[in-house]
C-alpha cells in the first residue's frame, strides 16, 4: 500500500490519499474504511443518448470521480476487488447528489478517505501496512549457471531469476561466470554508490549500510544462507534476523525449559484467556488468509496479545524461521502458531 499523501492526527478530522498496490491491501483497505466516512474514487457511467438509442449502438462509458458518504464496505476472500457503497455527497452532469453509487478498488487504484476520528487502531494499521511493504535486505544469489534477487523484509520476493546461456565448453563457461562475480564484488558496489552520488539518489547513500558483499561458498537458497553466522550478523537488525533470532529464543525454550513455552491452536487459546501470553509467534498465512473469518480470528488474537503489553511477531512463510515454525503443527493444516508466556 502506497500512502500518497497524509494530513491526519490521532483524534481530530484529517484525510488520507493512497494507491492499492497489491492484493492484500484490499484487506487493509476493508479494515480501516467505516460508515461515516468521506470515500473519494475515480468510477465510470454509461451516456445514454438519443444518439445511441436511435443508432442501436452501446451506450459509451465516460470517467467521472464521486464523492460518497459511506454506508457499507464488502470484501469477499476470493475477489480482486473492494466494493464502497454510500450517497454521493456533490452532483454532477451524470450523478445528483444524495443518489445511492458503489465505488470499486482494485490493484494499482487510488482513493481518498477523510474520518471524522482517527483512531489508533486505524493509524497502526497503515503504519504496519507501510512497514510490510518495505524491504530490508536485497539477496543476489550467484550459481553457475543462473543468478536469483530476492527482496527481503516482512515477506519474501523472488523478484528475477537469470539463467545463464549454455556454452559448449564448460571450462570456459565457468571461467567466465568466475571472472563476472569477481568483477561484481570488486567494482559493483563502488559504481553503485558513485551513480547514487551523482543521480542524488538519496535513498541508497543514506542506507549504505544495508549493503553486503558475503562469501556464501556454495550455498545456493536462502535458507541455507541465512544460517550462515557471518551472515547472521550483518542482518541481525532487519526483519529476517530478528525473526530468525526469536525463532531460535523459542525453540532452545522448548528444549530447556518447555514448561515455558507450547504450541497448537487448543494450547495458545487456553494461554490467551488466562492472558499468559508473552510473544506470540504466528505465521503470515492466517493473518492475511483469503477465509475472512479466519483472518479476522487471528488479527484480533494478535491484537489481545499485544493490549496487555504481549508481543505478535508476524513470521513470513516464506521466511527460513517460518518455514520452521509451520513444521511444527503440519498436522493441523493451516494452523501454525506458539507462544512463550510468562512464569
Amino acid at each position: 500500500m502506497k500512502i500518497v499523501q497524509q494530513d491526519f492526527a490521532l483524534n481530530p478530522p484529517g484525510s488520507l490519499k493512497i494507491i492499492v498496490e497489491e492484493q492484500d491491501d484490499l484487506w487493509i483497505a476493508y479494515n480501516i474504511i467505516a460508515k461515516g466516512d468521506t470515500f473519494v474514487a475515480d468510477t465510470t457511467r454509461r451516456v445514454v443518448s438519443s444518439d445511441n438509442l436511435n443508432r442501436k449502438k452501446p451506450a459509451p462509458r465516460v470517467k467521472i470521480r464521486l464523492q460518497i458518504k459511506v454506508t457499507d464496505v464488502s470484501y469477499e476472500k476470493d475477489s480482486p476487488i473492494l466494493r464502497v457503497r454510500g450517497r454521493t455527497l456533490i452532483s454532477n452532469k451524470l450523478m445528483p447528489s444524495g443518489s445511492y453509487h458503489t465505488l470499486e478498488i482494485e490493484r494499482h487504484k487510488e482513493f481518498d478517505l477523510t474520518k471524522e476520528v482517527w483512531s489508533s487502531d486505524v493509524i497502526n494499521t497503515l503504519h504496519e501496512s507501510e512497514k510490510a511493504s518495505t524491504a530490508d535486505l536485497a539477496v543476489i544469489i550467484f550459481q553457475q549457471e543462473s543468478g536469483q534477487v530476492f527482496l527481503v523484509g516482512h515477506k519474501t520476493t523472488l523478484c528475477a531469476k537469470i539463467e545463464a546461456s549454455k556454452t559448449d565448453s564448460k571450462a570456459a563457461s565457468n571461467k567466465f561466470y568466475e571472472k563476472v562475480f569477481q568483477a561484481f564484488v570488486k567494482h559493483f558496489r563502488g559504481y553503485l554508490f558513485q551513480e547514487a552520488h551523482r543521480l542524488k539518489m538519496k535513498s541508497i547513500e543514506d542506507n549504505k549500510s544495508r549493503f553486503m558483499m558475503v562469501n556464501i561458498g556454495n550455498k545456493s537458497s536462502l535458507k541455507e544462507i541465512f544460517s550462515d553466522q557471518d551472515v547472521m550478523g550483518l542482518i541481525i537488525r532487519t526483519k529476517a534476523g530478528m525473526e530468525i533470532r526469536v525463532y531460535k529464543e523459542f525453540s532452545d525454550l522448548l528444549l530447556l525449559d518447555s514448561d515455558r513455552a507450547c504450541y497448537g491452536p487448543k494450547s495458545v487459546e487456553i494461554a490467551k484467556e488466562m492472558m499468559a501470553i508473552e510473544t506470540l509467534l504466528i505465521i503470515d498465512d492466517l493473518v492475511k488468509s483469503k477465509d475472512i473469518a479466519l483472518r479476522r480470528k487471528y488479527t484480533e488474537l494478535a491484537k489481545s496479545v499485544k493490549k496487555p503489553g504481549g508481543k505478535a511477531i508476524v513470521f513470513s512463510s516464506k521466511h527460513v524461521s517460518g518455514e520452521q515454525l509451520a513444521k511444527l503443527t503440519e498436522r493441523e493444516k493451516y494452523v501454525f502458531y506458539s507462544y512463550i508466556r510468562y512464569l
